[in-house]
């Protein structure tokens, strides 16, 4: 292999070490310009595209433990990865090839599980993970809460009670004079 063949095989390699996913994407038909946008748009998604020849991309993908992928590189390919949350970045290309119908999700790897253009739509349309978050601290939360309004009905209660009591003596007070 030529030394500059190596030393593309090893930038990727690094860069599918240090990610825990990445999604093959199909971008044929899409000019310099779509790229561009949709590379500022994942940069925001916490993810970057990088357009990969397909042999190189091959032996960096077996170097890196994916597993063979022979069959299923072909035509212009790019690679998206990221240091955040795959759905966002799947998010982003989903919309993205959606606005311009050209690009298209081939597959993708998700800690070194395999996921096809299914899995990749199914994440693509779940929530940001600030938005999980917060449901998940809505539904901790919840039982907490009933809770204190569990133990805060009875001093209510007594409260009113007490309160109609004086109110009831005090309209009753003026009539006995």
């Amino acid at each position: 292999m030529r030394p500059e063949k190596q030393n593309l095989t090893q930038e990727y390699l690094s860069r599918l070490n240090a990610s825990p996913f990445f999604i093959v994407v199909d971008y044929q038909g899409l000019k310099v310009t779509h790229l561009t946008e949709l590379r500022k748009r994942l940069r925001q998604a916490g993810a970057e595209i990088h357009v990969v020849k397909n042999s190189v991309f091959r032996i960096a993908a077996k170097e890196a433990g994916v597993g063979d992928l022979n069959g299923n590189l072909s035509g212009q390919l790019a690679v998206v990865t990221g240091q955040k949350d795959v759905s966002a970045a799947a998010k982003v290309v989903k919309t993205y090839g959606a606005e311009l119908n050209r690009l298209k999700m081939q597959f993708g790897y998700l800690n070194n599980q395999r996921l096809e253009n299914a899995d990749l739509l199914a994440l693509a349309d779940l929530p940001s993970l600030e938005v999980l978050r917060g449901t998940l601290l809505g539904v901790l939360n919840a039982p907490a809460g009933k809770l204190v309004r569990l133990l805060n009905t009875p001093a209510a209660q007594l409260a009113r009670v007490l309160a109609a009591r004086k109110d009831q003596l005090g309209a009753a007070a003026p009539a006995a004079a």
